[in-house]
C-alpha cells in the first residue's frame, strides 16, 4: 500500500506480477468498491518496486509480528510504503531486507497474526492516524 500524503489512505497497491492473486470479479467484491478507486500496480519484483520508490523519497515498512516495534510506535513519514507479506509466510528474505523498517501490529492477547485482509485494514487505519498526527 502506498500513500503519497499524510491524509490518503492508500495511492495504491503493489503486487507482484507472480504469486498475487489476478483481479477477478470475486476479488472486486471483496474489495467492496475499492478497486474502482486505488489503482493495482503489478511489478516483476517486489524488492526492486521497493528499491525504486525508496529511490523516490518513500519510507518503506514491512509488517512482521515478530518485529520488535509496534507501528503505532514507528516515526511514519510521507510519502510511505507498507509491505504486506503473504499469510502464513509472511514477508520474503529480500524484501524484508530493502524495508527501511519492521513493525508488528500490537494486539492483545494470545493472537499476534491477522490475516492479510484484516492487517492491511487496520495497517491504513494506525498509519493514516500516525501521518496526520505528525
Amino acid at each position: 500500500m502506498i500513500s503519497r500524503t499524510p491524509v490518503s489512505s492508500s495511492d495504491a497497491i503493489v503486487t507482484t506480477a507472480r504469486h498475487s492473486p489476478s483481479a477477478t470479479g470475486v476479488l472486486a467484491k471483496a474489495a467492496s468498491g475499492a478497486l474502482e478507486h486505488v489503482p493495482i500496480v503489478s511489478v516483476q519484483n517486489l524488492a526492486r518496486g521497493l528499491q525504486a520508490l525508496k529511490d523516490r523519497g518513500f519510507q518503506v515498512v514491512g509488517l512482521d509480528s515478530d518485529a520488535t516495534s509496534d507501528l503505532a510506535d514507528v516515526p511514519l513519514r510521507a510519502p510511505l510504503a507498507v509491505v504486506l507479506g503473504a499469510e502464513g509466510k509472511g514477508l520474503r528474505q529480500l524484501t524484508r531486507e530493502t524495508c527501511d523498517m519492521l513493525a508488528r501490529l500490537d494486539l492483545p492477547g494470545a493472537i499476534k497474526s491477522l490475516n492479510v485482509s484484516n492487517a492491511a485494514a487496520l495497517t491504513l487505519y494506525v498509519a493514516t492516524r500516525a501521518l496526520r498526527e505528525r
